[in-house]
Formats: C-alpha cells, structure tokens, sequence
C-alpha cells in the first residue's frame, strides 16, 4: 500500500499554476447559473429594494446581464399568471425569493416554494402563477438572453389521463 497522498505525488498545487483554473467571472454551466441565482437570492440588499406589486399586471426588472445571458427579477400578485409558454431557444433557472408560485406543466402541478429553484431547457413549456394569498417575487436567469417567449395552448400546461393508466401523482 502506497501511504503518499495525491498531494505528496503532485507536489504543492499552489507551485504548479497552469494545472489551476482561473475563476470565470461569469458563469457558463448549469450548474454555475443556479449558483449565480441563489447567491443572488441570498443577499437581499440587491434586489428587494428594486420589488414593486402592480394589480394590473406582472411587474419585471432587468437586474443584470452578463456575456450572453440576462437576470430578471419579478413580482406577483395572487391571481397574476404567465400563461402557458416556453423560453425558445433559452434554458433557464426559476428561483422563488418570497411566498410561493405554482408551476403548471404537462406533468403535473407543483408548489416552488421561497428558497426553491427550478431549472429548464429550451423548448420546456410550462406556467407559472400565483395561486396563493399572499404576493410572491422570483428571479429568472436565462441564457442565452430571452429573445422570445412562444405562447402555449392551456392543454400544454394540465396534466393528461389515458383511460387505464396509471395517473401520475403531481410534483412536489
């Protein structure tokens, strides 16, 4: 049994700096988008203060863009509702930062509670509303930046039976 640690094999890694990457300044991967999204959420000093409640209709706000892609926080009043759409050729991360929303899909209805994040692909068509009592506020990351959002028929966004089949129990 060899007892060297991978350290020990490799020597010291701060002594090697081509083998270490360079921190991207902006993000480019999934992942790294839904790390932009909560460390966003987390500090509220950059967002809560820009939140406005419109009755008439979704109030939206550009936050930030970077180098192909573009954050958008928005704000919901009960009732208020997107509509059955999709991003076009966007993928995206979904992040509820107060109250709750409902995201309505072909399979499925479910809860997207303050905290949690959703992540989707081009071509992903779902709704969002507001189906609570109480306001709600989101943060929406796409890349690339939101060119188009196609809408959708209702019957894209209700889960669908086939006599016989076992019914999928909803998203939660």
């Amino acid at each position: 049994m060899n007892s060297d640690s991978d350290l020990q094999i490799a020597g010291d890694i701060l002594e090697v700096p081509h083998l270490l990457q360079t921190p991207r300044e902006h993000p480019a991967t999934v992942a790294e988008f839904v790390g932009l999204a909560r460390s966003i959420a987390a500090d509220r000093s950059q967002w809560e203060h820009l939140v406005r409640y419109d009755a008439t209709s979704r109030w939206y706000h550009r936050l930030r863009t970077g180098p192909g892609y573009e954050v958008w926080l928005l704000s919901w009043v009960p009732g208020q509702g997107s509509g059955p759409h999709d991003h076009g050729r966007s993928s995206g991360v979904l992040t509820v930062l107060d109250g709750t929303l409902t995201e309505r899909t072909e399979r499925g209805t479910r809860a997207v509670r303050a905290g949690a994040q959703r992540v989707f692909a081009p071509g992903y068509v779902h709704e969002v509303v507001n189906d609570a009592l109480e306001p709600a506020v989101s943060l929406h990351v796409y890349y690339p930046g939101l060119t188009e959002m196609p809408m959708h028929t209702a019957q894209h966004c209700e889960a669908r039976s086939v006599p016989g089949a076992v019914t999928a129990r909803p998203l939660a």
